[in-house]
């Protein structure tokens, strides 16, 4: 803060447990990846190597190593994981995951099938190693779980072994928790908040309407991630009451006679 001013919500500081942000870089260089720590670190906590870029990012360990030095956690998306569960080359991914010195790591299955043990085993096994964020729900239109399988699945992942489970929605915010036209799946929502600590779910939102939901919903301190580098501050002023948006949410009931 530049200026104390009253009435802003307290955000979590420092290594978060909860109130995470996760920025998701689709192939950022290593100078763009510079600028945005120089103006996002402060509110940024993971950083996802997007689908399967970490095989095509140039200067691959360098930039791991770049958001490591600034307290980020990067990791690479689920689509590579599965990407090599697919082909049966699951301790060539631990390799992988090692030479470019990744401590995070994501277990997926949206694209592929994959029976749900095989997935809690991996879990299991990577998280005896890595910090493990499980994502749940289908990247591919048409394929639905139920309500209670989302809540089941999250669960028992978290009791394997996951640090955080993630609500997929893809980048574009239009499967998973939303709809194709990115509203969101409330009666899921609701299923999964009744059962699970809102601070193990971190909620991918690419979409502002979406991050104001879910910050009107839950307060500033939500996950919520698949946010664009040039989305992170704006995601920050939105949490603090410092946009239209939430302006009002974060003000007790005196000045809510000046709302509009």
């Amino acid at each position: 803060m530049n200026f104390t001013l009253n009435h802003i919500p307290d955000r979590t500081s420092g290594e978060r447990s909860y109130g995470l942000t996760m920025m998701m870089d689709k192939g950022l260089s290593l100078k763009e990846s510079e600028h945005f720590i120089d103006s996002s670190t402060p509110y940024t906590d993971l950083v996802k190597f997007g689908f399967g870029t970490a095989l095509i990012t140039r200067d691959l360990k360098e930039k791991v190593q770049l958001y490591q030095s600034a307290g980020l956690k990067p990791y690479f998306g689920g689509t590579l994981f599965e990407m090599f569960f697919v082909r049966g080359q699951f301790d060539d991914y631990r390799r992988f995951l090692d030479k470019a010195g990744i401590r995070n790591v994501e277990v997926s299955d949206g694209t592929i099938k994959m029976e749900h043990d095989e997935k809690l085993e991996c879990i299991e096994l990577l998280a005896k190693d890595y910090q493990v964020l499980s994502e749940i729900g289908s990247k591919v239109k048409g394929v639905e779980l139920t309500n209670d399988v989302w809540v089941s699945h999250m669960k028992t992942e978290l009791e394997i072994g996951a640090w955080k489970v993630i609500a997929e929605a893809r980048e574009s915010g239009t499967i998973g928790i939303y709809d194709s036209e990115g509203k969101a799946n409330s009666e899921l929502i609701e299923a999964i908040m009744n059962e699970i600590s809102v601070n193990d779910v971190l909620w991918e939102a690419p979409l502002k309407s979406q991050q104001t939901m879910f910050i009107k919903m839950l307060g500033a301190n939500v996950n919520l991630g698949n946010i664009a580098p040039n989305e992170v501050v704006s995601l920050e002023a939105l949490r603090c009451g410092m946009r239209g948006d939430t302006f009002f949410d974060v003000l007790p009931e005196e000045f809510q006679f000046r709302k509009l």
